[in-house]
């Protein structure tokens, strides 16, 4: 399953994205944590020191060479650089599975304590005025588009903040999508604005209701975002604690009960490949038209294959 962190900055969702990563991980299902927000925090919030998420290979660093496995034997992609960040798979096309041994996963993954890691890249001071993050995210979207993840196998995506993440089709790629609120006007705003788009285009979401101080609070989100309020966090010592590297003993009960509702939520989400292949068409035809055409000089609604269909059907031995 694929699961998005969503919510306005500050809200929490880095901190939850990792708890949640962490607590998949400690039953030992198989788990892929990805940092797709600007502000790389994902790798420090499951444990790593500065060094070690220093020394991480970053998705984005190597986008071409990623595009280059993921076409494969493609006849209808002519090249990596015709293959934009919304080119759905197609015969083929190298597809991944979750933690395969491939050189996509060998290459960027690291493990933190039982998650394994990759990170997009931070902005850097050379795309000041000359680059969009977002173009560092097609490494996501590749990646998520291209996956085949099988029972018991988790991608846990940190996400950017606020309305940023509507910025491409990546917000369509997920089984399921949390969105972490505050109890706040500000906080819930960006609710209102994911709850419209998303459900234009089916994607799944459940309110996950952050800083909570008590029953007020969560009668406020109740409120505002009704029976899409999956459950609550408020404060916790030990998150607190772990943050000033300091933390020993368990994380709270109450929290791990909340975690186990994130899971039941999750697993009990039904598994659409047709829905997830018909909105990376639907996602790719609107790109190119936009903007993808005239970037590469050619008609990309070419790289559809209408036959193709994506889930465990199309992997083929390797």
């Amino acid at each position: 399953m694929r699961i998005a962190f969503v919510g306005k900055g500050g809200s929490g969702k880095t901190t939850l994205s990792a708890l949640f990563a962490r607590h998949l991980a400690q039953s030992a299902a198989s788990v892929v944590a990805i940092d797709a927000d600007i502000n790389q925090h994902l790798g420090s919030a499951l444990g790593l020191d500065e060094y070690e998420t220093c020394s991480m290979t970053p998705l984005g660093a190597e986008l071409t060479a990623i595009k280059e496995y993921l076409r494969g034997d493609n006849p209808r992609i002519t090249s990596a650089d015709a293959m934009v960040k919304t080119t759905p798979a197609g015969r083929g096309s190298r597809l991944l599975r979750l933690l395969g041994p491939d050189p996509v996963h060998a290459r960027h993954i690291h493990d933190v304590g039982g998650v394994r890691l990759m990170v997009t890249g931070s902005f850097e001071e050379e795309d000041l005025g000359v680059a969009c993050y977002h173009s560092k995210l097609g490494a996501v979207e590749l990646y998520l588009n291209h996956l085949v993840d099988g029972p018991g196998e988790y991608a846990v995506v940190d996400m950017t903040a606020g309305a940023d993440s509507f910025a491409s089709g990546l917000f369509t790629r997920f089984d399921l999508t949390f969105l972490v609120a505050e109890p706040t006007r500000k906080g819930v705003s960006v609710y209102r604005q994911y709850r419209e788009h998303a459900a234009e285009f089916g994607v799944p979401i459940a309110v996950v209701g952050n800083k909570v101080t008590g029953p007020d609070d969560e009668e406020f989100l109740r409120e505002h975002v009704g029976d899409d309020l999956l459950t609550t966090f408020g404060h916790s010592d030990w998150v607190r604690a772990r943050e000033q590297g300091r933390a020993t003993g368990d994380l709270e009960p109450q929290h791990r009960l909340a975690l186990d509702r994130l899971r039941a939520a999750v697993d009990a989400t039904t598994k659409d490949w047709d829905r997830f292949q018909a909105q990376a068409v639907e996602f790719h035809l609107r790109n190119a038209r936009a903007w993808a055409n005239r970037a590469t000089g050619q008609d990309l609604s070419d790289q559809i294959d209408p036959d193709f269909q994506h889930g465990p059907g199309a992997l083929v031995p390797v």
